[in-house]
């Protein structure tokens, strides 16, 4: 029990903190812990908790929520550069203009992965 002694203690000591002051002790602590996307996003965070009465505990959730979010998106373009594909290719940056004969709207279909037909439109054989 005397690690939630050490904790208390720890969090009533921090109470005193100015704005100013809790800002850059966040700020701190962000580059400290490495937290870059909380970072990023606090100012934007703390405007959207105080518009949408976020509790502390959805307050938290929602930053540490978009720094694993972040990070899932960071480590997905890592593997990808170390799959050493020659480049990057999405489907959002496809010139449907380059080739008229293919249907953009089959293609978007296509890259939701549900089919448009279904499982009753497979012919018997």
């Amino acid at each position: 029990m005397s690690r939630t002694t050490t904790v208390t203690t720890t969090l009533r000591r921090q109470r005193g903190l100015t704005e100013p002051a809790a800002l850059a002790a966040i700020d701190q602590a962000c580059r400290r812990l490495r937290l870059p996307t909380i970072r990023a996003v606090l100012d934007e965070a703390l405007a959207a908790a105080n518009r949408e009465q976020l509790s502390y505990q959805g307050f938290l959730a929602e930053l540490l929520l978009a720094e694993c979010d972040d990070r899932d998106r960071r480590s997905t373009i890592r593997r990808v550069k170390a799959a050493g594909f020659p480049r990057q290719k999405w489907l959002g940056d496809f010139d449907f203009d380059a080739n008229p004969n293919i249907n953009p709207a089959t293609i978007h279909q296509l890259a939701t992965g549900i089919g448009s037909a279904g499982p009753t439109a497979v012919p018997d054989r």
